[in-house]
Parts: C-alpha cells; sequence; structure tokens
C-alpha cells in the first residue's frame, strides 16, 4: 500500500461507486443528469456547455495542452470534460479528456511538482493540477495516476508554512504568501479525500486555521476577539489583516472552509452575503459580451454557491447559468471562435480563452454532479471526519 507523509493511502469503497456511476454516465453523454431539476438545466444551458466542450476538443492541441504549458490551466480543460462526465477513454471527450491528462502526468517532476512554467506559479498551478487529478483518479481508480497524485500530495504537505499557508515557490517557510495559495492546496487536499486518500490532520488543521485568519471584518480589528469580530460585516481577503477585499477571495474563503466541513463557521454567511451581492450585481441585465466574472472569480463563485447550497444555490445559480449562455461566443463558421468565452482575466490569448471556457463549462455541469467533490455522500464523510475541527 501506498503511504501519505507516513499515513496510510486507501481507496475508499465510495469511490468505486463513483466510478461506476460515472462510467454509465460518460456512455450515455451529458444529458444523463443528476439536476434536481428544470430549474438547475436548461435547453439552454445543456446547449451551451456541449459547444464549449467542442470548442476545447476543437481547439486543443495534438500534445492536449491549447499551446499553453501552464499545468494548472490545462488541468482545467480536463476538469471541463470530467465535470460533464466524460472520463479518459469513455464518453464523446474521453480521447481529448486524457490527452489533457497525459500532458500534466507526463510534465510531472520526480519530487512531484506539478508546474513547468515560470517558478513563481509552483504552488498555484500545482495546487490546481493536483485537485483535478484527484477529481480523476477518483472517478476512475487510473493506477498510473495514483503514483503522481501521492508525490504531488506529499509536495503540499512538505512546503505547508508554519502559519499554515503556502508560498507561491514550492518552499516552506514561516509564513504562507496569500489566500489564493491556500485555497489552491486545500481543494488539492480535499479532492484526494474524495478519492479514499488520508490526509494527516495536522495539515488540514493548520489550513483552516490560515484561512480563519484571511477573514477581516469591519468596523473592528482583524486581532479582536472572536465575538467581538461576530458582530461586524466583512469578508475573507487575500492577504491577512484586510489587503484586497475581493469577490474571489470571498468566495475561496468559503470554498476552503467547506471543504473541510467547517460547514457552521459564522465566516460563511458573512461572505455569501458578499458573494450574493456581486453575482446580482453583475447579471444584471445588460451588454453580456464578456462573461459576468473572470476565469479565477468565477471558478470559486460557483463552488463557493454550489457547496454552501440553499436558498443561495437556488437563487444564485440560475442566474450565473443564464449569464454564462448568453455572453458565449456564437459565431458559426469561426472553429477559432464558436463556442468559447473569451478571456476576462489577466490570463490572455488562447490560454486565456481555454481558463475561461474551462471555468464556465465547470460551473454549467455542475447539477451533473459527476465530480467526486460534488456529491453529497463526499461531503458527509467530509462532515464527520473533520466535526471536531
Amino acid at each position: 500500500m501506498k503511504r501519505l507523509c507516513g499515513m496510510p493511502l486507501r481507496l475508499a469503497v465510495f469511490s468505486v461507486a463513483v466510478f461506476l456511476f460515472a462510467t454509465d454516465s460518460a456512455l450515455l453523454g451529458p444529458a444523463a443528469a443528476r439536476a434536481e431539476g428544470d430549474w438547475e438545466i436548461t435547453p439552454a444551458s445543456e446547449r451551451a456547455l456541449a459547444m464549449g466542450l467542442e470548442w476545447l476538443a476543437r481547439n486543443q492541441g495534438p500534445e492536449g495542452n491549447w499551446t499553453s504549458n501552464d499545468l494548472g490551466l490545462v488541468s482545467m480543460g480536463a476538469l471541463a470534460f470530467l465535470s460533464a462526465g466524460h472520463m479518459p477513454g469513455r464518453g464523446q471527450y474521453g480521447e481529448a479528456c486524457q490527452r489533457a491528462l497525459d500532458y500534466v502526468a507526463r510534465n510531472a517532476k520526480a519530487s512531484g511538482l506539478l508546474n513547468i512554467a515560470d517558478g513563481q506559479r509552483d504552488m498555484y498551478n500545482h495546487g490546481l493540477a493536483a485537485f483535478v487529478l484527484g477529481q480523476a483518479y477518483g472517478m476512475t481508480s487510473d493506477s498510473r495516476v495514483g503514483p503522481i497524485l501521492d508525490r504531488a500530495l506529499r509536495l503540499i504537505a512538505q512546503t505547508q508554512c508554519g502559519d499554515g499557508g503556502w508560498d507561491y515557490h514550492a518552499r516552506s517557510q514561516q509564513r504562507g504568501h496569500d489566500l489564493s495559495l491556500a485555497v489552491m492546496q486545500a481543494k488539492a487536499l480535499r479532492s484526494a479525500v474524495d478519492s479514499g486518500l488520508e490526509v494527516p490532520p495536522e495539515v488540514i488543521d493548520l489550513a483552516i486555521r490560515s484561512v480563519r485568519q484571511h477573514y477581516t471584518p469591519r468596523g473592528c480589528s482583524h486581532n479582536a476577539p472572536e465575538e467581538e469580530q461576530r458582530k461586524h460585516d466583512g469578508q475573507f481577503t487575500y492577504t491577512k489583516g484586510g489587503g484586497q477585499a475581493t469577490t474571489a477571495m470571498a468566495a475561496a474563503g468559503v470554498v476552503c472552509l467547506q471543504e473541510f466541513a467547517q460547514y457552521d463557521d459564522w465566516r460563511i454567511e458573512k461572505n455569501m452575503k458578499v458573494i450574493g451581492d456581486a453575482i446580482r450585481e453583475k447579471t444584471k441585465p445588460g451588454d453580456r459580451r464578456n462573461a459576468p466574472f473572470d476565469a479565477y472569480t468565477l471558478y470559486y463563485v460557483g463552488q463557493a454557491v454550489y457547496q454552501v447550497g440553499g436558498s443561495h444555490w437556488r437563487e444564485l445559480y440560475p442566474l450565473l447559468r443564464d449569464s454564462l449562455v448568453d455572453s458565449q461566443v456564437k459565431a458559426p463558421g469561426k472553429p477559432d471562435e464558436h463556442g468559447k468565452w473569451r478571456a476576462n482575466g489577466r490570463v490572455d490569448g488562447r490560454p486565456g480563452d481555454l481558463y475561461m471556457t474551462s471555468a464556465a463549462c465547470f460551473v454549467l455541469a455542475m447539477p451533473n454532479r459527476y465530480l467526486p467533490i460534488l456529491q453529497e455522500g463526499k461531503i458527509e464523510s467530509m462532515k464527520r471526519q473533520f466535526q471536531s475541527r
């Protein structure tokens, strides 16, 4: 048996059930949805998802990487296919999914690092790629992915900083850099648990503590007693102490807490107010040339709304969904354009289109609940595992 950081790696029985279900679903195609009702999936959103996946498959390079050597972005392409039920060797886009995952696997370093681009993006790309590999492993139990994922998870544990965060470079130091890095590693660790792997509890405990330290109240100090902070509105910020209070960071913090079953944390509702206000503002009728958010923000906003669920999901998801449908590029006869979502953020060009289109497909495919991380059985198991933290 493999071991992660001295702890046994074991494939959960539930992963086998996921594999069997996803295999059947992939053979049937994305229309075999597990949506709760027609308020989650509409004919228009199904067409938009199909067009987006077609664009990704049509514009994928022969190496599987869309001309980008950014393993995080390539993994996002694979995630789009996986989230719609297309697994390696299964479904209409099984081959395209396989090529993307193969590109990531071929370029994994012996140290476990999943980055061959700028070293400043080491742990950013690493966390995102490790998350996607974890989802793929949970759906397929692919023996080729297991050892790569094992090394990737070891690296996350080994590079955790003293305060529970992570640095952009793959190294451990006294203080982590920012919340965006923490959420990337948190998702990778949660993905491992979803796939039946055990993660050292001390890594989880430190990560949760670090995320909470990124919460900044308005009206009192972030160092104030917790009971005082609860009296004020606030949100998660990029750096500790209040730096960059963006919608993306509000969503990232919520996702982190949800990933580790901190469902009753009072900070979640504070941030959902920020997220809800932003979604309502960004999806107002008007110019829909671009998606409501940049790819990074959309990726986390969609997950935060889904994971918190309830009235937030019921109200806010249709707003996101319909805005994505309206902002998709419709240009029949132009294969480089038709079906994509335009790059909307700091990542530009074809890599930016890949990022934006992958994030949009991921959000549109959420109601299918093919990914292990979106399945209620997994969420309940996380609640039991981390209920004391």
